[in-house]
């Protein structure tokens, strides 16, 4: 369907929380996906990140964490160099999506999983 290599950021070992399906959802739809969080484990045989790597050909960045814990994010986030980030609901957070704005980066409030079952990805 696309190769727009995609950072998951919030991911999570717990099945059922949104980051979890996101990640296995993208590996259904042969997005290639980068799993970061802050607990240890894995999602679909992938190892979930927990540092701020540089990461090569980030196409999309979708969030899983809210305003407040996106800080001290932003400079890394910024620094992949993404094509777009989407804010899925309850990530919506003005002053970071001004930001990524003023890099050119294309920003949506939206939800990955409804984008990626309807072909809107």
């Amino acid at each position: 369907m696309t190769t727009k290599k995609t950072l998951v950021l919030g991911a999570s070992p717990n099945t059922i929380r949104f980051s979890h399906k996101a990640v296995k959802s993208l590996q259904r739809h042969d997005v290639p996906v980068v799993p970061v969080g802050i607990k240890n484990g894995e999602i679909g045989g992938i190892e979930i990140i927990k540092d701020k790597p540089e990461i090569d050909d980030i196409h999309t960045v979708t969030l899983y964490v809210g305003p407040a814990r996106q800080k001290e994010y932003y400079s890394w986030l910024l620094s992949l160099n993404p094509s777009r980030i989407i804010f899925n609901p309850g990530t919506e957070n003005p002053e970071f999506m001004e930001m990524a704005k003023k890099e050119g980066i294309e920003v949506l409030e939206d939800c990955t999983l409804i984008m990626l079952s309807s072909g809107r990805y």
